[in-house]
């Protein structure tokens, strides 16, 4: 109950506009929505500030299922190709961050972890559930749009990943 009331308040809250300002759609080609968020680290992260590199942002919560099968498998590829100019960020959603970070103490990873408790980058993105992945171009471009996570989705991550970094 509690984690079909999260959802459908989380989708309530994706379907509202940004007040004063137009969201256009988030597409393959587009410049990717400029953003700076709050990490794990304590340090800010911009995204602006990755450009350069080829780049998985990953919208998650603590309390999704397909996300917590996810993350494990995102950190093997950001350890396979973090040499081969690859990063990632993960976004946590939620509008509490304790319950991410007490999540990452059992399932450490090496990329950062960015907190979106506002849900502005969230509403950016057009997230409307979890998890939801986009892929950026070294120029900063969405490459790519996953929306949501089945067993064997990563390789077409892989295949999409090793086509930039060949770019």
């Amino acid at each position: 109950m509690k984690i079909a009331l999260r959802l459908l308040c989380l989708s309530a809250l994706a379907a509202l506009p940004v007040l004063g300002t137009s969201v256009d759609p988030i597409r393959a080609g587009a410049p990717a929505p400029a953003f700076q968020l709050a990490s794990n680290s304590g340090k800010p992260v911009n995204l602006d500030s990755l450009k350069g590199q080829i780049v998985l942002v990953n919208f998650w919560a603590s309390w999704c299922g397909p996300c917590r099968k996810e993350m494990p498998i995102l950190e093997q590829l950001h350890k396979q190709y973090k040499s081969m100019g690859f990063t990632m960020v993960g976004v946590n959603v939620e509008p509490n961050s304790t319950d991410a970070i007490n999540w990452l103490k059992s399932t450490p990873v090496s990329f950062p972890i960015l907190f979106d408790v506002d849900s502005k980058v969230s509403k950016l993105y057009q997230v409307e559930g979890m998890p939801n992945t986009v892929i950026l171009d070294r120029k900063g471009n969405v490459r790519y749009i996953h929306r949501g996570y089945q067993p064997g989705a990563e390789n077409e991550y892989l295949d999409q990943i090793r086509a930039l970094i060949r770019e």
